[in-house]
């Protein structure tokens, strides 16, 4: 016995060293890298970027145009730098873009631009839009504008299309695929789990919820989805047309007349692209590189043309921050981007308590005499959503003007938050309204006794015990459908007062159905069509601004999360790259696609469970 006693011991003291010395060397790890990290950040040369004279802006952007950039742990930050580890789902912001090329434009040392877009991801048509225009600006200084690339994305392309010049390479392809909405539908497979889903809803076009209760999509989901994406696709179609001055039945929308030309083009889709005059020529990589250094001549090393990066450019013409002008009145953009969650939320989230404080943050400054409220959001938990509202409220009563500016989406909470600003302006192309409300849960007591698990006792209410492991009464279900209906009178009534609409007219054009921004400015749920530099400037009339600065509200680093971010920053150098095998598995894929589904809904924690969110607002 003893010796099992010391064998006992003896095992768990050798667990116990192994982990006590894998805690020091965890630490003296850390020790080491911010004490290297601190030297570098004290000694640091500044190595100042430099823009060559007689150079090509390359407009290389990598990942989603954004509003509003989310926030990045500095240590996650630093490790994907030190491992040069490309960031899962990268971000530029869209107002970077637009001043950088605003900046170019007057430039003497940019002689061109280079539209290097393959890896652009995501954008919103809103976006790319203003993008587009912002080269068509650039071009107005006379300077050539190049797109190049080995294949273009329909997004990518719709960028590409305002260059003079667009280059494919010979053995590269684009196509056009148009909008969709295509969802994964679990019914079938619930059911096969033996899962009891609760659905509460009104609106007859609230599909929200269809994937969790059906198999395939609802008549009236794909009557409101093919409207918007048909006016979508004809804005897509004229842009570029006009871009490339082609007639708009150009685009073969029907698999037919493509087979047709594809064919004529010996089945390559380069040649056909060239053929039907989306580009203007096809040309190797050393060929275009041959025809930059003719235009702008070599770099030092001679292998490449005299060239500077997005970021780099970005670095050199950005102040690292702003210092604030004395006795200067402002127009405050607040950024609510994301799925509205209840509570608080980090920067490129919306938090119902984060986003009421920016809002409030505005009232409180003295400079500041007006507000928009810059949207891109479907919507999310209704609780948080009439926080905020509640606070644009406020804004006005403490007499300084609110205007709610959508950008690529303002669905359902995304309207709710817009529905009392002073005026609402949107994008042609945002999809708004979704004007419904929807509550969900899913109960497992068919699952569980299926495994021969059972759950019962007692209590002193009708509503104890309530849970996920128990049948929902029907006297409860009940009880959730008349908070849902009240919930949506809530809504139509909100509208129907700040648009000053009959609640019938209101209920006529909600039933959670999407809308276009130009449709819906026909239907009076917005006021004005435009972007953000038109919303600012309704934003100071109505404040009677003569002269402002705009001035963004956003969630401020603590002391410590900046000194982190500025030594992680530094110390990322001296470490070795190393490359990660990423995944590109079309099976993977489509697994992240259905649990990102049911993460969308696991997310949601409005107090009540009742939510405006439009889940079918995604383009696929």
């Amino acid at each position: 016995m003893a010796n099992g006693t010391s064998w006992t011991k003896s095992f768990f003291m050798g667990i116990w060293t192994v982990l006590n010395f894998s805690r020091k060397l965890f630490f003296n790890f850390i020790f080491i890298l911010l004490a290297i990290g601190l030297v570098l950040v004290l000694m640091k040369d500044d190595g100042a970027i430099v823009v060559p004279d007689s150079s090509a802006l390359v407009l290389n952007l990598e990942g989603d145009i954004v509003i509003e950039e989310r926030y990045v742990d500095p240590f996650d930050k630093f490790l994907q730098e030190a491992f040069d580890q490309q960031e899962e789902n990268p971000e530029v912001l869209l107002r970077d873009v637009l001043f950088t090329l605003e900046n170019a434009k007057h430039d003497k040392r940019v002689k061109a631009l280079v539209l290097q877009l393959q890896g652009l991801r995501s954008g919103g048509m809103d976006k790319l839009q203003q993008i587009a225009g912002a080269i068509d600006s650039f071009k107005e200084s006379g300077k050539p504008v190049y797109a190049i690339a080995d294949y273009y994305t329909q997004n990518q392309y719709f960028l590409a299309s305002r260059a003079d010049s667009i280059y494919l390479n010979p053995m590269g392809a684009m196509m056009f695929e148009g909008y969709g909405r295509y969802r994964t539908y679990f019914k079938a497979a619930l059911e096969k789990l033996k899962v009891t889903t609760h659905i509460f809803k009104v609106g007859t076009y609230k599909s929200a919820v269809e994937p969790f209760i059906r198999d395939d999509m609802s008549e009236p989901a794909k009557e409101a989805n093919q409207a918007w994406l048909n006016t979508l696709w004809q804005q897509y179609k004229n842009d570029v047309a006009s871009a490339r001055e082609l007639p708009v039945e150009n685009f073969d929308e029907e698999i037919e007349n493509f087979l047709e030309k594809f064919e004529k083009a010996d089945a390559d889709f380069a040649t056909y692209a060239l053929e039907n005059g989306w580009v203007d020529a096809l040309k190797t990589r050393e060929q275009v590189r041959t025809e930059m250094i003719e235009l702008v001549g070599a770099e030092q090393s001679g292998s490449d043309f005299k060239q500077i990066s997005y970021d780099q450019y970005l670095k050199v013409i950005k102040a690292p921050f702003n210092i604030p002008k004395p006795n200067v009145e402002h127009v405050a953009v607040v950024v609510a981007k994301g799925t509205i969650l209840n509570g608080t939320r980090k920067a490129g989230e919306i938090g119902g308590d984060s986003t009421a404080k920016l809002l409030r943050k505005a009232r409180l400054d003295d400079s500041v005499k007006a507000v928009v409220l810059h949207v891109d959001s479907p919507g999310g938990s209704a609780f948080a959503s009439e926080i905020i509202r509640q606070e644009v409220e406020n804004l006005k009563a403490a007499g300084k003007p609110v205007v709610a500016l959508m950008s690529t989406y303002a669905a359902s909470g995304g309207y709710w938050i817009s529905a009392s600003a002073d005026q609402i302006w949107a994008a042609p192309s945002t999809i708004t309204g979704s004007i419904g409300i929807f509550g969900m849960f899913m109960t497992y007591e068919n699952t569980l006794d299926y495994l021969g698990i059972h759950t019962d006792g007692v209590g002193t209410t009708d509503f104890a015990g309530i849970g996920v492991s128990r049948a929902l009464d029907p006297r409860v279900g009940q009880l959730i459908q008349m908070s849902i209906n009240h919930g949506y009178e809530q809504f139509i009534g909100l509208v129907a007062e700040e648009r000053d609409m009959t609640v019938e007219a209101v209920d006529s054009i909600a039933q959670g159905r999407v809308w276009i921004g130009e449709t819906a400015l026909e239907l009076g749920l917005v006021d004005n069509l435009g972007y953000l530099d038109d919303a600012v400037k309704a934003a100071a009339e109505l404040a009677s601004l003569d002269s402002f600065d705009t001035k963004y509200i956003e969630r401020e680093l603590s002391p410590g999360d900046k000194f982190w971010q500025e030594l992680f920053g530094e110390a990322a150098v001296v470490f070795g790259k190393a490359s990660f095998a990423q995944s590109d598995s079309k099976l993977m894929g489509l697994v992240k696609q259905l649990v990102n589904e049911f993460d969308a809904v696991a997310k949601f924690n409005d107090p009540k469970g009742v939510y405006a969110h439009c889940l079918g607002c995604e383009i696929f």
